[in-house]
């Protein structure tokens, strides 16, 4: 088997990278089909997914069975202040991907958001709510589902949130850096959604890519959605920091782009499929800060 993973430097890139190599998740295994596959870790500089050409030279050279789409524009507020970039990564790389996938007989499975949601919601929202995103994020996001999920039969749209892993910038490693250097926090509670553990999200893509079952799945934690607050809370109170975290509310801390209120995910759809792997998002914060401190010498 090959495969094909794009935005490899990123943090669900690398812990897909890693499990891939070693054939086993700390939650388990990975299926046999994919054990000892051939893994082609790209980023951007190995491979420009917004250049056809390119991707379609990668694949006539290499032929993978399997692609792992992780490159995307991320910054929410970025993507606000350049929306032509924003499409060009987020829906033209993805669309490209797709093309050429379709040709070589590829699957494909690409990663989206919740921000394809309104966020104004009351319940998680399950695959077949309706999208209405907006912001420039949401909306770039949103057409590379849909170029996806038209143009490549074998494909899966995952749509995940709020995603934390051991490598590059997130939000647990900013609490935790913020709660060294001032001692106090200040985070919204006004914002509900699932943490999401990089670990989790990799070891059931993988499990989703071994399988024949395509269209949308919702791939978050599990538990009871939470605010920005009581997410620090818990990543403070478990990394045993004297600081105090106080709420703010959104209007209290304005950002370029409008963040929703309620975009939790619901995984109907794993459930009803392969069975959802996803662990209650504690569970997962947990197991992930007390490896992270151990490594970092923070424990």
């Amino acid at each position: 088997m090959k495969i094909l993973i794009t935005g490899s430097n990123g943090q669900l890139g690398t812990e897909l990278y890693k499990i891939l190599r070693e054939g086993i998740s700390e939650l388990g295994k990975i299926p046999e089909s994919l054990q000892d596959s051939i893994v082609f870790a790209t980023d951007v500089d190995e491979l420009d997914i917004t250049d056809i050409k390119a991707v379609e030279k990668f694949f006539s050279k290499n032929k993978p069975d399997i692609v792992f789409n992780c490159a995307a524009m991320t910054n929410v507020d970025g993507c606000e202040r350049d929306e032509e970039i924003a499409y060009r990564i987020n829906a033209e790389g993805p669309k490209n991907l797709a093309t050429i996938s379709q040709c070589y007989g590829a699957r494909l499975i690409h990663i989206s958001t919740d921000y394809v949601f309104f966020g104004d919601g009351t319940i998680p929202y399950n695959e077949s709510d309706t999208t209405n995103p907006n912001t420039v994020y949401g909306r770039s996001k949103l057409a590379g589902e849909q170029f996806v999920l038209n143009l490549c039969a074998n494909s899966c749209v995952c749509r995940t949130a709020w995603l934390y892993g051991y490598v590059g910038n997130n939000f647990v490693k900013t609490m935790l850096r913020l709660a060294r250097e001032k001692g106090t926090l200040t985070v919204v509670n006004d914002q509900v959604g699932n943490p999401t553990s990089a670990v989790d999200l990799a070891y059931q893509l993988v499990l989703l890519a071994a399988s024949q079952e395509m269209g949308i799945f919702h791939c978050t934690c599990n538990g009871e959605p939470v605010s920005w607050y009581t997410f620090a809370k818990r990543v403070v109170e478990k990394a045993k920091l004297d600081v105090s975290v106080n709420a703010c509310t959104t209007e209290q801390f304005p950002r370029p782009a409008k963040r929703p209120a309620f975009s939790a995910l619901d995984n109907r759809n794993l459930r009803e499929t392969i069975g959802d792997n996803m662990r209650k998002w504690e569970e997962a914060l947990d197991s992930f800060l007390e490896s992270y401190l151990e490594r970092e010498g923070m424990s």
